[in-house]
């Protein structure tokens, strides 16, 4: 039974970086070819065995430090000492400004580089704590229902978790058992397998005995919804399969989607502004209504008028991106009616927002989804409570289009803004995309415009309703920007990313078909960045520092215009955004060498 390790902190920057068995130049090249600026990896020493390197990318380069295992404790030759390879790990981890190279360059650790999961099966979570563990299984409920998750006291092991019939101190009993790795092979100490997958499903059949001498069953699999993005493909062949026990069961998706359905209840919040008397009339649809902790005020509201500073709109940001990172910001809202046209222009000019999102039509099945808030092209410009709204351009590219709208204050003449608004035209009513291939086309341009302005407010997103497709891009929108920003190999879960946006806005994601299509659009977006890697590794190798290396994510910039086609301008390679974001390092750091030493700093 293994507990050790159970107790330590919890890190969300913390998951599968120990690489079991690579050279310096292999996590120089993985690094360089996946990473970002703060990625690192933990890999075993090749000159001293007991001991550890921690390689970490700068920009364009890699450099390498050694970790000290004396047999008592763990070190960087200096510095604090650590009774585990994960505390060391994770108190670098925390703390950015610790760790320093001897010129005085900072060596942030922001983002794991996760080495590919042993096993594609959804009861493996990755790295997760015992005492998580435990809260997971307690909340299920199921006496031996398991899990599998990464050792927290021996990265590169594994352990099983399990709730037992036992009752402990008035509660049900979760055993720990370990799992050792022995090369290519994996054991609970007497028969050996192939692979984690092997094992359990042998364990399965049988049992485990304790050291106590008490059995333990694996009998209900505990499903993770965390995935490596690189291994996304793998895990929706999983979500694909049906239980082989039920004919009439359904589909892993169904079973997500169904649990986030569940889970919806809690993350009711007041909504009493939408329900005031005086503002039931400026809502679409009378049962979805914004949050109150989240809604956008109007602040021109008259305080003598009640309701005059409400409208149906929420923000939205990425609160799982890391609080150290730049979080871009969305208002979702319903689609216009007659009488709120006014308060969208009002919500749009001071909130600074230079880009609207439109994702219905305004007309679908007979039926009027959102009044239209612009005037017509050719036409003279059109008044819209206190603002003036004309048509510059219109441009149709094959699934969107693309309008430039001139803005005027009424109230102030000598006030303009131009505002870019994307239509998009292929999403079909009670459906999805048949192609996710022209959603991320369509918003890596919008995001081109977005990053273009300087200052540029929240992007504005609606459709009729302002939760289901509006909820399905703000979702991809923010699974691609925590790629670009963490790299290809990191963890992204679609489950806990959609609870994150309900809970500022109630009901975002409709449908299962729409959850199944967030899913497809991320492995169309690593696809393509894969091959994109790929590509530019044949054609620049001769660049690299060591003449085969991977090139930098941050270089897989493709200009793009609107009136392009999706197969004439892909707009979801463009993995440049955040590189302006990011600290910049004044003296490269030499990639050839581990260090043995560091410079380090306590705050």
């Amino acid at each position: 039974m293994d507990k050790s390790g159970d107790n330590l902190p919890v890190s969300c920057h913390i998951s599968r970086w120990f690489h079991r068995d690579i050279t310096g130049l292999e996590a120089e090249a993985r690094l360089k070819a996946r990473g970002v600026h703060g990625s690192f990896l933990v890999r075993p020493s090749r000159k001293r065995p007991e001991d550890f390197s921690l390689s970490v990318r700068l920009e364009d380069s890699v450099t390498h430090i050694r970790i000290q295992n004396t047999g008592d404790y763990y070190d960087l030759y200096g510095g604090e000492q650590f009774a585990t390879l994960t505390e060391l790990v994770e108190y670098y981890t925390g703390q950015h400004e610790c760790l320093q190279d001897t010129d005085g360059t900072l060596i942030p650790l922001k983002y794991p580089l996760n080495c590919s999961d042993p096993t594609s099966e959804r009861w493996y979570h990755g790295y997760l704590s015992g005492p998580d563990a435990e809260k997971l299984l307690l909340q299920k409920g199921e006496a031996w229902t398991f899990l599998v998750r990464e050792s927290r006291s021996k990265p590169g092991d594994f352990v099983i978790s399990v709730l037992t019939a036992d009752v402990k101190d008035g509660k049900p009993r979760v055993t720990h058992i370990k799992i050792i790795c022995e090369g290519e092979k994996y054991t609970l100490g007497d028969k050996k397998f192939d692979c984690l997958t092997d094992l359990i499903e042998a364990y399965k059949k049988s049992h485990i005995e304790e050291v106590s001498g008490a059995f333990v069953y694996l009998k209900k699999p505990y499903y993770s919804t965390r995935v490596n993005a690189a291994d996304i493909e793998s895990r929706m062949k999983e979500l694909d399969k049906k239980s082989e026990k039920e004919e009439s069961s359904k589909a892993g998706f169904w079973e997500e989607f169904d649990a986030l359905q569940k889970q919806e209840s809690n993350l009711l919040y007041e909504r009493t502004e939408g329900q005031r008397p005086e503002n039931k009339s400026k809502n679409r649809y009378k049962n979805i209504l914004p949050f109150d902790h989240t809604r956008v005020i109007l602040q021109s509201g008259d305080p003598d008028i009640p309701g005059s500073d409400y409208i149906n709109a929420n923000y939205v940001t990425n609160q799982l991106i890391g609080e150290d990172e730049p979080s871009k910001r969305f208002i979702a809202c319903q689609g216009c009616l007659l009488s709120t046209t006014g308060d969208f222009w009002q919500m749009i000019w001071q909130e600074n927002s230079r880009v609207i999102v439109m994702t219905t039509k305004e007309i679908e099945k007979g039926r009027t989804k959102c009044v239209p808030y612009w005037p017509d092209v050719g036409a003279d410009g059109k008044e819209f409570g206190n603002f003036w709204v004309e048509v510059l351009t219109e441009h149709e590219a094959m699934e969107y289009k693309v309008r430039t709208l001139r803005v005027s204050s009424l109230q102030d003449s000598g006030r303009t803004r131009d505002i870019f608004h994307y239509q998009y035209l292929s999403w079909p009513d009670h459906g999805v995309p048949a192609d996710p291939g022209g959603v991320l086309s369509f918003l890596g341009e919008v995001n081109r415009i977005q990053e273009s302005i300087p200052a540029a407010g929240p992007i504005i997103v609606h459709c009729s309703a302002g939760i289901g497709r509006t909820g399905t891009i703000i979702a991809i929108d923010m699974l691609v920007d925590t790629i670009q920003t963490k790299g290809l190999d990191c963890d992204i879960d679609v489950q806990k990313t959609i609870q994150m946006v309900r809970s500022q806005r109630s009901g975002m994601v409709q449908t299962e078909a729409q959850y199944r299509f967030i899913y497809a659009s991320i492995a169309q977006y690593i696809d393509s960045a894969k091959h994109k890697l790929q590509a530019l590794e044949k054609t620049k190798a001769g660049e690299s520092e060591y003449g085969n290396l991977g090139l930098s994510m941050a270089k897989m910039k493709v200009s793009r215009s609107s009136s392009k086609t999706k197969d004439e301008g892909t707009v979801y390679e463009n993995l440049n955004a955040r590189k302006d974001k990011k600290e910049k390092v004044n003296k490269k750091v030499s990639s050839e060498r581990e260090k043995p030493r560091t410079s380090l700093r306590k705050k």
